[in-house]
């Protein structure tokens, strides 16, 4: 056979082999149609506000005018950026951010898997899910409302809070208003909203622990205690590693709504962050660029992390989330 034949045969081998994967595609497509529009929702939604948005990205590197739109615009290239490295107030948002989200990393973080560990334990199965509609009912709640009821119980002046510590003659106490209170009362804030419905994954993971593990472990003369150290935590121990990977990738994100609504002029100097400047940037005084440059090194900073964390956790012999 000579050589041109071979490439023929070749390249005929190959469309059949292609021909083959796509009847085996659409094969597979007519077998789990019904999964598929099941995932398809979730598919568009993530289409339409998270990957078609990303063509916006462009604008972080040219001077932006509506008027001109992205065709139409200069180029700037990294000015923006440069602009944000050299802003007075970079430290100072860099500092507020981390420091919220830290918080949130070492007190938020462990808080739904104590709680799922303490439901777990649980005998009754009605008391249990008492336990979990009342911890999962403030997720429901808007931040509008949250903050609404923190300033009520917390207002120097008309707080129920002070209030009561004035009936008992102790002294009023000032929280909304003091700098070095709100980096942890916006950390206790999102614990009570979030921390009931941060559990129902970790819930879920101990559901699948083999029941016969924990009997065996009691015949061993293990107490609960030991039982979670040596059961519980191990067997949802890939559960935490995932989705600690992915809060750190939401480092540089502190929740807008919930520092917006809490913010006032006395806490300024903890209360700025990165979401708040790009709302004051790039909407109230209309610099789309800068806002966008903004947002693109807070999500360069939070990809890198994933991709580090995840490949530092593979090196330890568990498993990341790629």
């Amino acid at each position: 056979m000579s050589t041109h034949e071979q490439r023929m045969s070749t390249v005929k081998g190959r469309q059949t082999s292609s021909k083959k994967k796509g009847l085996n595609l659409l094969s597979a497509l007519r077998r789990d149609r019904s999964l598929y529009l099941l995932a398809l929702p979730g598919v568009l939604f993530f289409l339409v506000f998270k990957y078609i948005p990303m063509w916006g990205i462009i604008i972080a590197f040219q001077d932006y005018s509506p008027f001109r739109g992205i065709q139409g615009s200069e180029w700037v290239g990294l000015q923006h950026f440069t602009a944000l490295f050299g802003n007075p107030d970079f430290a100072l948002l860099f500092r507020n951010t981390l420091a919220i989200s830290l918080l949130n990393l070492i007190l938020f973080f462990p808080f739904p898997i104590l709680i799922s560990l303490g439901l777990n334990e649980l005998r009754s199965v009605a008391y249990k899910r008492l336990i979990q509609t009342i911890i999962y009912m403030p997720h429901f709640l808007s931040w509008v409302f949250i903050a609404g009821l923190t300033l009520l119980l917390f207002a120097k002046g008309t707080g129920l809070i002070n209030e009561l510590f004035t009936l008992w003659g102790w002294p009023r106490v000032d929280i909304l208003t003091n700098p070095d209170s709100f980096w942890i009362m916006v950390t206790l804030q999102a614990m009570w909203k979030e921390a009931g419905w941060g559990t129902i994954v970790f819930l879920a993971a101990m559901a699948s622990v083999d029941t016969q593990l924990y009997e065996a472990a009691r015949m061993d003369g293990a107490g609960r205690l030991r039982q979670i150290w040596h059961i519980t935590l191990p067997a949802i121990r890939s559960v935490i590693i995932v989705l600690l990977i992915l809060r750190l990738g939401d480092i540089m994100e502190v929740g807008f709504e919930q520092i917006f609504l809490m913010y006032n002029g006395a806490v300024s100097e903890v209360a700025e962050v990165f979401d708040t400047y790009v709302y004051r940037t790039g909407i109230e005084q209309g610099d789309f660029s800068y806002s966008t440059a903004v947002g693109l090194f807070k999500s360069v900073i939070g990809l890198v992390l994933v991709v580090v964390a995840n490949r530092v956790v593979k090196r330890m012999g568990q498993e990341g989330v790629y």
